[in-house]
């Protein structure tokens, strides 16, 4: 008798459990989807307020996610240690040539930069001012079907300010949108929202880079004549300040319609760290250089 009170008690809470799951699970998707529509609702209704609760949200997540990504990290830079030296043989080898070479323009160098220095007094030339950068470490990619971003370790503490541009060792990925205490948000070139004024280098043809949320951003208002073909070399174009000319972007691909796109010349979906960059550039916004290049392309 007792056997059987035992198993109907067990088999009564087996119940209990599975129905009370169903229930959670119900009024679980419920309040997350009642919690992001009210999200979508107030975005709209008062943009400033959620950009400051992202900030704030990024800022105490970052820490978090910097903690997880170290044991990652780590194990990364191991694997790169083994295979640089199972091929540290070779590269001695070639590091012996370059050197001779080396040695043997050593002293040309040394003559043209005297000659140089000398120039320069004639011509009274100005030299550039320095360029200020930061050097960050990527923690979390904010990628999803339309956007397209990374979140970094340095923020205002560390100098960052908005505007600045996001570049690797390849050329330009994108550029500061959010500035936290100490992280930051980058808006990589291929977000929906990514608008930079560029030209082909070869060609001199101008246009605006739009971000589509591909792997491959297109190129707005390209010249109907254009002589650029696919290969080309796409650098910022420096108008409207927003960027200096001649930052590397992509390479040109066409198809058979006369739609122009490009190739980061940065693997976006590998970035691991940036470099911002600050050229102390005053220029005009995103919209109105857009507006500009409509206007010019209608009337050609």
């Amino acid at each position: 008798m007792l056997t059987r009170r035992s198993t109907f008690s067990g088999w009564s809470s087996a119940v209990a459990t599975l129905s009370w799951r169903g229930v959670s699970h119900r009024f679980s998707f419920l309040f997350f989807g009642g919690l992001a529509f009210s999200l979508l609702i107030l975005s709209h209704a008062q943009p400033e307020a959620i950009g400051a609760l992202r900030v704030h949200v990024i800022d105490t997540v970052a820490p978090v996610l910097d903690a997880i990504a170290r044991p990652m990290t780590a194990v990364e830079n191991v694997m790169g240690s083994l295979r640089d030296t199972v091929s540290l043989r070779a590269d001695n080898q070639k590091l012996r040539d370059e050197n001779t070479h080396l040695v043997e323009w050593q002293n040309a160098v040394v003559n043209l930069e005297k000659e140089n220095r000398e120039l320069r007094g004639l011509l009274n030339y100005k030299a550039e001012p320095g360029l200020s950068y930061i050097s960050a470490r990527v923690i979390a990619d904010t990628g999803g079907a339309y956007t397209r971003g990374l979140i970094v370790t340095a923020g205002k503490t560390d100098g960052v300010r908005e505007g600045m541009a996001a570049m690797t060792g390849e050329g330009l990925i994108g550029r500061v949108v959010e500035v936290g205490d100490w992280s930051s948000r980058i808006l990589l070139i291929t977000d929906l929202n990514s608008r930079i004024p560029v030209t082909v280098a070869e060609s001199g043809d101008r246009a605006i880079l739009a971000g589509d949320g591909s792997t491959t951003p297109r190129l707005m208002f390209m010249p109907r004549d254009a002589a650029s073909g696919e290969g080309a070399h796409v650098v910022t174009s420096g108008h409207g300040g927003i960027f200096p000319p001649n930052l590397p972007v992509g390479t040109l691909q066409a198809n058979d319609h006369g739609v122009y796109a490009i190739t980061p010349a940065a693997d976006l979906g590998r970035v691991t760290y940036v470099r911002l960059v600050d050229f102390d550039l005053k220029g005009g916004t995103f919209n109105s250089i857009e507006s500009k290049m409509r206007a010019e392309s209608k009337k050609k």
